[in-house]
């Protein structure tokens, strides 16, 4: 009788075991390791809380490798990740390629910036929801700019800059006029490089998807800026991407920092060294109608191949909800929120206060990804182009470029590569007859 009792009890206690276990859902992370990312993990206490079933595993990569892993596993199905953290290059292309799972449980999706969330919505479905959006702008040192005897316009050109970061640059002293992406890839300095020539009259492509490398807009961009970052720019500046660049602003290294938008909050930060000398003003141009700003947003989807689609969804809708907002103004600050995605945000007055928001938002408003060039193209994007082929080939042109700003490539070499690489993959693509 006792051995009965015993094994209907060890029966119970297993099987109560075996069904708390299978409760348990842990969900694998993908993201960049950017500021804002990197404080989300820092404040999860409070999805855990509410969901104690739903553990979290988190896989945090520079930009370049993040693109990679996630981009290889998602093409091939892998399922390493159920939850991704990608731009808004990715979700167009993907969505259409049914990689990603429409998003259902997204708090407030009328509140979200529609510059922002049109980039994200395939077929009129939300296809990822943004963590941040962002412009770019340049961010200044007030002080620099005062003791060079100039003051910064709010819609400056590029002339303006180049001959500020003149007068600002103090090499003797480790202080460099400009500091600008100069790390390969395309989403580092191609992506700067792609948003500056909008400026200069530049595109990728013409109206028959020709490469255009061999056209003086292109030779104009590329030449100021090889000439202003080596006579203005730091050292090893063609290993200098968004976070080397931001700690070399931090350290009070540079003049003046053309890059992300939601830098604003780390340049003002406790961790800047000139907190409390930092002006903003919109992306430079040269008078031709564009401005050299591009439009972005990192983004958390959810892969189709994810078998843990109920807790992803209710994740992601944390993460991106106006209550996830409320958490980080609480802990850092409302200067410290993610910025770039909600209408609401830019209405809240605590916000309004902050000294970048409205030239974030006036940057993001600024761009115009349909058509983002002076001349025409056939294409959107505007620090890319939306096209799947577009991530390889400005990889291998990001390489040529930054070969150039090191030194080891001339101008006129690096554009006639540009040119050939370019025009070699488009035709192997089927794009050129």
């Amino acid at each position: 009788m006792k051995s009965a009792v015993t094994g209907v009890f060890g029966a119970l206690l297993f099987a109560t075991l075996a069904t708390t276990a299978l409760a348990d859902t842990t969900l694998t992370i993908a993201t960049v390791n950017n500021g804002d990312m990197i404080r989300m993990q820092k404040l999860t206490d409070d999805f855990t809380k509410s969901n104690p079933d739903i553990k979290l595993q988190w896989v945090t990569l520079e930009e370049n490798v993040l693109r990679e892993k996630v981009t290889t596993d998602i093409a091939t199905k892998g399922g390493q990740f159920d939850v991704l953290t990608i731009g808004t290059y990715e979700v167009p292309i993907w969505g259409k390629k049914g990689w990603l799972l429409p998003l259902t449980q997204i708090d407030d999706p009328d509140d979200l910036l529609p510059a922002i969330a049109g980039g994200l919505t395939v077929d009129g479905k939300l296809m990822a929801s943004p963590f941040y959006g962002e412009s770019s702008m340049v961010m200044y040192r007030t002080d620099l700019m005062d003791k060079a005897g100039l003051k910064m316009p709010d819609a400056p050109t590029w002339d303006f800059i180049r001959q500020a970061a003149d007068k600002m640059t103090d090499k003797a002293n480790g202080i460099y006029g400009v500091c600008l992406r100069g790390k390969a890839g395309w989403g580092e300095n191609m992506a700067f490089l792609t948003a500056m020539s909008n400026s200069f009259g530049a595109r990728w492509f013409d109206e028959k998807w020709t490469p255009q490398f061999d056209q003086p807009e292109w030779k104009n961009t590329l030449k100021f800026y090889l000439d202003l970052m080596n006579a203005d720019g730091p050292p090893g500046a063609s290993s200098n991407g968004f976070n080397e660049n931001l700690a070399l602003f931090n350290s009070g290294k540079c003049g003046m920092w053309i890059d992300a938008t939601v830098a604003a909050s780390f340049v003002t930060g406790k961790d800047s060294t000139v907190a409390d000398k930092v002006g903003f003003a919109l992306a430079p141009d040269n008078g031709l109608g564009k401005r050299g700003n591009w439009l972005w947003a990192w983004s958390l989807a959810i892969p189709a191949g994810s078998q843990k689609e109920e807790a992803a969804q209710k994740f992601v809708s944390w993460a991106t909800s106006k209550h996830y907002t409320e958490i980080v103004a609480a802990a850092e600050g409302w200067a410290n929120v993610p910025p770039g995605t909600r209408k609401s945000l830019y209405a809240n007055p605590e916000y309004a206060k902050v000294p970048f928001a409205k030239m974030t938002l006036d940057s993001i408003n600024s761009a115009d990804p349909n058509h983002p060039t002076v001349k025409p193209v056939p294409y959107v994007g505007v620090q890319f182009v939306a096209i799947p082929e577009f991530a390889g080939i400005a990889t291998n042109v990001g390489q040529i470029f930054s070969a150039a700003l090191a030194g080891d490539k001339s101008l006129d070499d690096a554009l006639a590569e540009a040119q050939d690489v370019t025009t070699r993959e488009m035709t192997k693509a089927g794009y050129i007859k």
